[in-house]
């Protein structure tokens, strides 16, 4: 295929995700339909990419992106439920696909897995768009995006050994058990160095440009790395993406302030042409089932009947495993609750969206193994595209009315949110009155014991107040709590006492220059104390995100400060 087509595919399906976010529809299905009317249209030419094109290039930014934004103290939470979906559902989904495949059609039982092992693995991007536009639970989120993290990695292995399974023309249990533990150990522990060296540069780098340069090549190294060792790329780029976005807030704030629009952007350039692709390309399935010797109409009843399966698996295992959720996994911390409710499951059952994975590994299965044709390879294809468009368009489409019939939303979670930022608030006043304090001794020997006291009193009671009254204004009913007085809060001003602290100065470049140094401990102190807290457990990631975001850009508006450009 030539660039230029590849080019036009991308820019068309940004437009399409750029009017449908616009008008508050889901993005990846309007991509889809829209794609798929387009292929009917006479004189598209067929798109015909490279399947390492999309596993090489497309999946590691993308598995990437969610992992960084992802909490890794959730993801802990939910390793239970993430385990289950992400590993156990896989496999049993990829075998029970495989057993009907092998009973509808005479196929061997290792191609029939390559099928299943095609079809396994949702894809959360449809799923987390419909979802954070109707307000679901954070821990439903967590689920959605961690099973996605991992359920690649485990249908890719099975891919694996169901391949080398049809070259061999022979299925070993224990051969697949190896390879996957290898994939598994390999595949963490390539992510893991390579996140601790990237975080042991980015620490050292004042350039966000380069350190967001050198974020922007992470997932390919880890990615290809594991696999030149026979390790599973997927899991390096979670392992690695989990950590690094743990560790980002140690980063400079210039560094997160670059990445986040970057990243952003890489996504939605990158899941619109995937999407796009699985419309366009169908038509073209189709007429290869057409010509290959099993026939459209047979091709056609086995595509709809897997379809089914895909369907009905999901929930049914969803439901019947909830159980496990309360087996304590090593490494796992899950408080109870965060435990899922039954209308949650329902929601997770449904929302079964099959996406880049299942694209990438079915144009990826090869047309000869061993110099012979590749059993059943474009009703095999055909099975996978019906279920990807399927799933996105079936699932999809009556996702949000499944949402809004159950009425699960966040409303308590964004209650408790609004508590704890409210808590925070008041903590971070804290850590500033602490850290004035502390600068006593300093002040004294400046301006003298008298005027130390009058600039402490101030910049304390000034920020005191402040944190105070945005307590209040978040969580009004903890005013009482805090024993708030709102007309004092109303009086009092961070500027008041910080224009006592720079009048200190003998010149107003100097003076300007001090109080921007205060003003960046001050934030470094906030910093510290919200990461006690997450760390600690009792403040959620997501939370502290949007304060740490605040800190960032307050900290930029103090670099790009006309003050910042005096010179002594």
């Amino acid at each position: 295929m030539h660039h230029v087509e590849v080019f036009v595919l991308a820019a068309a399906a940004v437009l399409v995700a750029a009017f449908s976010r616009r008008r508050g529809w889901p993005a990846p299905l309007v991509v889809v339909a829209i794609a798929l009317v387009v292929s009917l249209v006479p004189g598209v030419p067929r798109y015909e990419v490279e399947p390492e094109l999309l596993l090489d290039f497309v999946l590691p930014p993308l598995l990437y992106s969610a992992a960084l934004s992802s909490s890794y103290r959730d993801f802990r939470a939910q390793l239970n439920s993430i385990t289950r979906l992400g590993v156990g559902l896989v496999l049993v989904t990829a075998l029970a696909v495989a057993w009907v495949f092998s009973l509808l059609d005479d196929v061997s039982f290792a191609a029939a897995l390559v099928l299943g092992a095609v079809v396994a693995p949702p894809d959360a991007v449809a799923a987390a768009a419909v979802g954070r536009r109707l307000g679901l639970p954070r821990r439903v989120m967590t689920l959605l995006s961690g099973e996605s993290l991992i359920n690649d990695a485990t249908s890719l292995t099975l891919y694996k050994v169901a391949l080398a399974g049809v070259a061999s023309g022979a299925w070993a249990l224990g051969a697949g058990l190896a390879t996957f533990a290898i994939a598994v150990l390999a595949g963490v522990g390539i992510g893991l160095v390579l996140a601790l060296v990237v975080h042991q540069v980015r620490l050292r780098l004042d350039d966000p440009v380069v350190a967001s340069a050198i974020g922007l090549m992470t997932p390919f190294a880890a990615y290809w790395g594991a696999e030149a060792v026979a390790g599973s790329g997927v899991l390096a780029v979670v392992a690695a993406g989990l950590y690094l976005g743990h560790t980002s807030p140690r980063a400079g704030y210039a560094t997160r302030l670059f990445e986040e629009p970057i990243w952003s952007t890489l996504d939605l350039v990158l899941e619109s042409f995937t999407f796009a692709l699985i419309g366009v390309q169908l038509p073209w399935v189709i007429r290869d089932v057409v010509d290959s010797d099993q026939g459209f109409a047979h091709g056609l009843t086995v595509s709809l009947v897997v379809l089914l399966v895909a369907l009905l698996v999901r929930p049914v295992y969803v439901f019947a495993t909830a159980w496990f959720d309360n087996i304590r996994l090593p490494g796992s911390h899950r408080p109870e609750r965060d435990a899922l409710t039954g209308r949650e499951s329902a929601v997770v059952s449904w929302a079964g969206m099959r996406g880049v994975v299942t694209l990438a590994a079915a144009a990826a299965i090869p047309a000869t193994m061993e110099g012979a044709p590749f059993e059943h390879r474009a009703t095999i294809q055909l099975a996978a595209y019906t279920v990807a468009l399927g799933t996105l368009l079936l699932q999809g489409m009556t996702l949000p009315w499944v949402i809004t019939r159950l009425g699960v939303g966040s409303d308590q979670e964004e209650a408790d949110d609004a508590r704890q930022e409210a808590a925070m608030r008041v903590a971070t006043g804290e850590a500033v009155q602490d850290y004035v304090e502390r600068q006593r001794p300093r002040l004294a020997q400046k301006l003298g014991d008298e005027k130390a006291q009058e600039v402490v009193e101030r910049l304390s009671a000034a920020w005191g107040a402040r944190a105070a009254a945005a307590a209040v204004m978040l969580d009004p009913d903890s005013a009482g709590e805090l024993g708030v007085d709102l007309e004092a809060v109303r009086e009092a001003t961070a500027a008041r006492g910080l224009g006592v602290l720079a009048s200190a100065g003998k010149s107003s470049a100097d003076a300007g220059r001090r109080l921007q140094s205060v003003r960046r401990e001050v934030i470094a102190a906030q910093r510290e104390v919200l990461m006690q807290h997450r760390d600690a457990g009792d403040l959620d990631e997501a939370v502290m995100r949007r304060m740490m975001r605040e800190l960032d850009l307050e900290e930029e508006a103090l670099a790009s400060s006309w003050v910042s450009r005096l010179r002594d």
